[in-house]
């Protein structure tokens, strides 16, 4: 298969990155890779989606890696993992010997490993620099969702229609189930069982990146994880941040330790972020020198400043992510300065992930979340036309159509943009320019 058919296939089929980004697959096809990157290391607590599909279906997901390795010229893949995936490292172990161009990596079961930035690094020894891309150092990454999800389109003609997700926390029957796109979290979570308190909150994601929604939350293409929490536990109450309290905090209790920049994963590699630089700039109200706001575009956001380094609970991450937005909205463009060199301390500051979720206060959560792969039913569905990065997809269907699970109901828009499809079979009830509406 060449590329252009391949990007023509993720594109109609509405293939996204399923790790969360969102990003469309066929933006990522070139034939400049010489390495592609299968990321498995789903580093964030209670997190089991992506661990779990790769062992029950190696042989496709593998298969395809290679496919598209070969498509893209490239000399080799790499599947990044957690050592302590034994049941998912000991299913590769026994496809791998078919493939002799893919190989897996081992890596140690810390946070954020999973950022791409990171894995690369770990896979290939390569640093990409401050504000680039995997692809300026010849590297592809896509999740394993993502590649299953291709394999899917490629060789069964199968479109995105559906999610595994992982259904966690304050509920009597954890599961990690496939769900149809545009499901409630309402009905998402009556299928894993009862929720074990009154006052619950639903966290989209994992806990270190995730967002809060609520039971009229839809599944989409990007979600990983419900996480049902207590309204009173402490990562639910500190989503609901002032960012003004937040400021004045800064202002009277940072100490400048420098822990949450010691501790930066980004930095470690030598990306000029340095959140202490810009707690102080922060409390002293200090202008002087523009580039410490400037680097806060080099942030990735993963929230080990905030939610596990620093000993006051300030949140730099939460206002690095102000200024990361402003920049934006002033079309600021940071550049890509040339990195410093690596930290001799970096192996020594990977904090593990097990010791993050005792941080967190989710270790009574890791527990078992078998997975079902049967796609469950939905009577009705919600299905935005927005899911990915980029425009949202242009609806083809009309109020009363009756279509089927699978068919086409938006295609790709002009620019970076893919089409969404049917998740249930039935009758459309509602089309607007955020959603479309069917009910069977």
């Amino acid at each position: 298969m060449d590329i252009k058919t391949l990007q023509k296939t993720a594109r109609e089929n509405g293939i996204v990155g399923a790790g969360g980004a969102g990003f469309p697959a066929y933006a990522k096809m070139t034939d400049k890779a010489d390495t592609v990157i299968l990321n498995c290391v789903e580093c964030e607590p209670l997190l089991k989606l992506h661990r779990q599909l790769l062992a029950e279906h190696a042989s496709e997901i593998v298969s395809m890696l290679d496919e598209v390795r070969q498509t893209f010229g490239a000399k080799e893949a790499v599947i990044g993992i957690k050592s302590e995936y034994v049941t998912t490292v000991k299913a590769l172990e026994e496809v791998l010997k078919d493939y002799e161009h893919v190989r897996m990596e081992q890596v140690r079961p810390a946070y954020p490993m999973g950022d791409e930035v990171i894995l690369i690094y770990e896979a290939t020894g390569r640093v990409i620099r401050p504000g680039g891309l995997p692809a300026d150092e010849h590297v592809v990454v896509y999740n394993v969702e993502t590649m299953y999800n291709l394999y899917q389109a490629v060789h069964n003609d199968k479109p995105v229609t559906s999610k595994v997700v992982s259904i966690v926390g304050e509920i009597d029957n954890p599961a990690t189930l496939r769900l149809p796109i545009g499901m409630t979290v309402r009905d998402a979570v009556k299928l894993a069982g009862n929720v074990t308190t009154e006052n619950p909150a639903y966290l989209m994601g994992g806990p270190m990146m995730g967002r809060l929604g609520d039971e009229n939350t839809l599944i989409t293409k990007t979600t990983n994880a419900i996480i049902i929490l207590d309204s009173s536990h402490d990562i639910v109450l500190k989503m609901h941040k002032d960012l003004d309290v937040e400021r004045r905090r800064a202002s009277s209790a940072c100490c400048q330790c420098r822990t949450c920049t010691d501790l930066c994963s980004r930095h470690a590699l030598g990306h000029p972020i340095e959140p202490h630089r810009i707690m102080r700039a922060v409390a002293n109200q200090d202008v002087s020198d523009l580039s410490v706001f400037v680097n806060s575009a080099f942030c990735s956001g993963c929230g080990i400043c905030e939610k596990y380094a620093c000993p006051q609970g300030l949140s730099p991450k939460t206002i690095i992510q102000e200024f990361k937005a402003g920049l934006r909205s002033a079309g600021v463009i940071a550049g890509k300065p040339d990195p410093a060199p690596i930290r001799e301390d970096r192996e020594y500051k990977k904090v593990p992930v097990h010791r993050l979720a005792s941080k967190l206060g989710l270790t009574k959560y890791d527990v078992p979340a078998p997975f079902d792969d049967e796609l469950k039913t939905s009577v009705q569905v919600r299905i935005p036309l927005s899911q990915h990065i980029g425009a949202p997809a242009k609806a083809v269907v009309k109020k009363g159509d009756r279509i089927s699970a699978g068919q086409m109901i938006a295609e790709p828009a002009e620019g970076l943009s893919v089409g969404i499809h049917a998740s249930i079979d039935g009758t459309v009830l509602n089309v607007t320019d955020k959603y479309i509406e069917i009910s069977k």
